[in-house]
């Protein structure tokens, strides 16, 4: 351990001041960020059916945010805003580029916005702003910011220090075992273990971004049969054991994670951050309202907790509402890293929240896809409170507003009924969008064809 002792350790990290006030030995950090996963989808947020006990251990000795979100529906452009500490319509990636949609296909309704597929140079990212308080930095899973394994818009060129995908350790395109038997979340965390044990001596950043939960499931046997064992003997119907078995497997790996610091003893010295890209399919959102890729609840609301063994307050909670795009500037402000000079950062750093104090108010969220995937069509949406507005490009800006606080399902619609909140909100959401240069999809597409089925069997 680079200190003698978590308190002293707590001492120099929670009075530490602003990004730039530099506390004596930066703290390591872990992001794991799963994809798919909703927000119900492991213990501690209520799940009785998976078991994640080594996750839920993460909640005990951590804070939960249980208003937390992705800062986009789907996988790509969340993870932009988590390298960058920006919303979508600074960095342009809106979506999963998917060439079986492109734009114009005859089941839309407009021309969707053009989404970039890949994360610009340009942008400072996390590890390369840590990368200035000496970090050592791994990235390990899916990156889905660039293409290819090798080149300035590859982890290795955006910041990363030792980079695994899952092909470059043996496994085909979203396989869950190789040939040798090995499975996919174990092998991650084998890489993430080594590189821990490589730079124990010095600052570490690992973003783990598991391929877990994303269907098609292909779990292991012995968690699979446990499972549909438990699923026989209940009554819901939701209690998939392909899906829960594959979340048991993550948890299993996250054990084996913190059993590392433990053993050698950092883990006094690491944050540990598990949240997930989008929320879950529409069969895992209940009691949400929509499912990935829609901007209504079970869209983007995900499980997040950042655990510390010196936080002020160990195993609470946090009704703040945060997203992915808080990340970026809470860790430089823990590692005492100056935000990047010209570049906008759209998050609000947890730190104070993390500190067991209040952290500056925060007006309003903001989503925007401007794009089509799966059930989505075009739209965007602002938190204020506890009212949220989403609008929807397709239907000539119509927008709807609910009361998060009274109806977190997001059934009762109070646009009609009240209309002063509704045009504020609205006007909020429209200056927001002028102010990023958010591309709007407004253009009628001359090949609708309202008969035309949408494509069905892949995921983004």
């Amino acid at each position: 351990m680079r200190l003698a002792g978590s308190f002293l350790l707590a001492v120099v990290l929670l009075s530490a001041g602003p990004a730039g006030a530099a506390p004596q030995s930066p703290p390591n950090f872990i992001v794991i960020l799963m994809d798919d996963m909703g927000w119900r989808d492991v213990g501690f947020m209520g799940n009785e059916f998976v078991e994640t006990p080594n996750i839920d251990r993460l909640a005990k000795t951590g804070l939960t945010f249980t208003q937390a979100y992705a800062s986009a529906p789907n996988c790509a452009p969340t993870r932009a805003c988590l390298m960058s500490g920006q919303y979508t319509p600074r960095h342009g990636i809106y979506t999963v580029v998917d060439p079986r949609q492109p734009a114009g296909s005859p089941w839309q309704k407009l021309l969707a916005a053009h989404s970039e597929s890949e994360l610009a140079t340009e942008v400072v990212t996390l590890p390369e702003a840590l990368k200035t308080r000496g970090y050592a930095t791994a990235f390990l899973g899916m990156w889905n910011l660039g293409r290819g394994r090798s080149g300035p818009r590859t982890p290795g060129g955006q910041g990363f220090d030792t980079v695994a995908f899952p092909e470059t350790i043996g496994f085909g395109k979203d396989a869950y075992f190789d040939d040798k038997g090995n499975y996919l979340s174990d092998r991650l965390a084998d890489e993430t273990l080594a590189f821990i044990e490589r730079n124990r001596g010095r600052p570490f950043f690992v973003y783990l971004a598991d391929h877990a939960v994303h269907a098609p499931y292909d779990p292991k046997p012995d968690l699979l049969a446990k499972y549909e064992r438990k699923a026989k003997s209940g009554t819901d119907r939701r209690d998939d054991p392909g899906y829960a078995a594959t979340i048991e497997a993550v948890d299993q790996n996250v054990g084996r994670i913190v059993a590392g610091l433990e053993k050698l003893g950092l883990a006094d010295d690491t944050f540990v951050i598990f949240t997930s890209d989008n929320g879950g399919t529409a069969k895992y959102t209940a009691p949400l309202n929509g499912s990935k890729g829609q901007l209504y609840e079970g869209g983007i609301r995900v499980p997040l907790v950042v655990s510390w063994p010196g936080l002020a307050r160990k195993g609470t909670t946090s009704d703040v509402p945060v997203a992915s795009i808080d990340l970026y500037p809470t860790l430089l402000e823990l590692s005492g890293a100056s935000p990047p000079r010209g570049q906008p950062l759209d998050g609000m750093s947890l730190a104070a929240i993390l500190k067991g104090g209040q952290s500056r108010p925060r007006s309003r969220l903001f989503w925007h896809f401007p794009c089509y995937v799966g059930k989505a069509t075009p739209s965007s949406a602002v938190r204020e409170g506890e009212f949220k507005l989403v609008e929807f490009f397709e239907d000539g800006g119509r927008v709807e507003l609910y009361n998060l606080r009274d109806d977190p399902g997001e059934k009762h619609d109070l646009a009609g009924k009240m209309p002063e909140k509704t045009t504020a909100l609205t006007t909020a959401l429209h200056a927001w969008q002028k102010q990023t240069n958010a591309a709007i999809p407004r253009e009628p597409n001359p090949a609708y064809d309202p008969k035309a089925d949408r494509p069905r069997g892949r995921r983004t």
